[in-house]
């Protein structure tokens, strides 16, 4: 059994946030998948279902992403696993829009998410990063996070989380590189092999044969040289 969580702040007035982009991907997830309804439990809701052959169970804190640790060890806890066991799916101001990244363990880097949960479960947990970009300085993170994704992100967002949705399983699997390569194959798709056609060789010209100009008296007298 495997915990993923989705990282955001409850209610209508953040659902569009960039930092808001774990609860996007876990309800993308479920919506695809089958999972059972979503219900309160653990200060979150929670939703259940198979991934391939694996159960996974999806937790959205709602304590507020400050405080997001309490609600991932209360289920942890519960379901008695390991960090090893929990994967979070989180904003990524490192990283350009549309780019995700897995990892195993490691710091929070200023995620007040992440460090909740550090306090918590500690740091052995893994991790889906997800790239919203930055906004060139650190005054403007908080705007920028707490702000709703712009008309022009809702392309690649959309084809992010169809990524998420078609590697699902591979992750659960334990294969991020098959998972990543789901999402690329959406964010990014291979350009199409079939090009202009090439135009077909042109014969080589050759130089026109010299005209003859000798009179017919002068071609009848050569022929008899």
């Amino acid at each position: 059994m495997q915990l993923w969580v989705g990282l955001g702040n409850p209610g209508a007035k953040y659902a569009g946030n960039r930092h808001n982009i774990g609860f996007m991907a876990l309800d993308r997830i479920a919506d695809d998948h089958g999972f059972a309804p979503w219900r309160k439990k653990f200060q979150g809701q929670l939703s259940e279902g198979k991934l391939g052959s694996e159960k996974v169970i999806l937790l959205k804190p709602e304590t507020f992403m400050n405080l997001s640790g309490q609600s991932v060890g209360e289920a942890m806890r519960f379901y008695k696993l390991s960090p090893a066991d929990v994967m979070v799916f989180h904003d990524e101001l490192d990283l350009a829009p549309g780019k995700a990244r897995v990892k195993q363990g490691g710091g929070h880097a200023g995620h007040n998410g992440l460090r909740s949960i550090h306090q918590h479960i500690g740091a052995d947990y893994g991790r889906v990063r997800l790239g919203i970009g930055h906004p060139g300085h650190k005054d403007r993170v908080a705007g920028y996070v707490l702000s709703d994704f712009a008309k022009a992100d809702q392309d690649w967002l959309d084809d992010l989380l169809r990524g998420i949705s078609d590697g699902a399983a591979d992750l659960a699997a334990g294969d991020s590189g098959r998972f990543l390569n789901a999402v690329a194959l959406r964010v990014a798709p291979p350009r199409s092999s079939g090009g202009a056609k090439p135009k077909p060789e042109q014969p080589a010209k050759t130089a026109p044969e010299p005209q003859d100009t000798r009179s017919p008296m002068e071609k009848l007298m050569d022929k008899f040289k």
